[in-house]
C-alpha cells in the first residue's frame, strides 16, 4: 500500500483521538516538534528500524527521547515502531496538520518567486487567497526559484496557479507552434 495513504490513515486516527478529547492543538504542536527531532536525526530512524535491535529496546528509545510528549503522540510513535514504519512518521505529522488546518479554517499557500517577496506582498497575497479559498487565516510559504523568470507561481493543496512568466511564454510557444501547423 502506498506510504502516504497509510500515514494519511494513522493520522485521521490520531485526529479523531485528539479531537474526542479536545487536544488537537497540543497533539499539533508536539508533531511539529517530533517532525523536527526525526528530520534532525536521520539515523535515529535508521537505528530503530534495525532489525538486530529488540523490540523492547526500540520502544524504550522512544521513551526515552520523546518522554516528554503527549501520550498520543508518544503511543503513536510506539505504534510506528512496533509495525516497522517509524518512516512515514513525518509523513504522518504532515498529514496531521492538513487535518488541523481542514478543521482551523487554514490553508497553507506556497508560492514561488524569482525573489523572497516582501511583507506588503505577502500580507496582499493572504488577503486574496483568504477570499479565493474562503478561509480564516492563509500562511504563505515563499521558495525563490529563479527559473519561473518572473511573476509567481501558487500552489494550494492539488492547485497551482501559475502567473510565471515562463508560464506565458511556454503558452505562448505552445500557441505558435500550433497555430504554424
Amino acid at each position: 500500500m502506498n506510504e502516504a495513504v497509510v500515514a494519511k490513515r494513522y493520522a485521521e486516527a490520531l485526529f479523531q483521538l485528539a479531537k474526542e478529547k479536545g487536544s488537537i492543538a497540543e497533539v499539533q504542536e508536539q508533531l511539529t516538534v517530533v517532525k523536527e527531532v526525526l528530520n534532525e536525526n536521520a539515523q535515529f530512524v535508521e537505528v530503530i528500524q534495525t532489525p538486530s535491535i529488540s523490540q523492547d529496546r526500540k520502544l524504550q528509545a522512544i521513551d526515552e527521547t520523546f518522554k516528554s510528549a503527549h501520550p498520543f503522540v508518544l503511543n503513536l510513535l510506539k505504534v510506528l515502531t512496533e509495525r516497522q514504519r517509524l518512516n512515514i512518521a513525518t509523513e504522518v505529522v504532515d498529514a496531521y496538520a492538513n487535518l488541523y488546518n481542514e478543521e482551523n479554517g487554514v490553508a497553507v499557500v506556497t508560492v514561488q518567486s524569482v525573489r523572497e517577496l516582501s511583507e506588503d506582498e505577502q500580507a496582499s497575497l493572504k488577503e486574496i487567497f483568504k477570499n479565493q479559498l474562503s478561509k480564516q487565516e492563509v500562511i504563505i510559504k515563499n521558495e525563490i526559484d529563479p527559473s519561473i523568470l518572473g511573476g509567481i507561481k501558487a500552489k494550494v493543496g492539488n492547485t497551482i496557479y501559475d502567473g510565471s512568466v515562463s508560464d506565458k511564454l511556454n503558452r505562448l510557444r505552445n500557441q505558435i507552434v500550433s497555430a504554424t501547423k
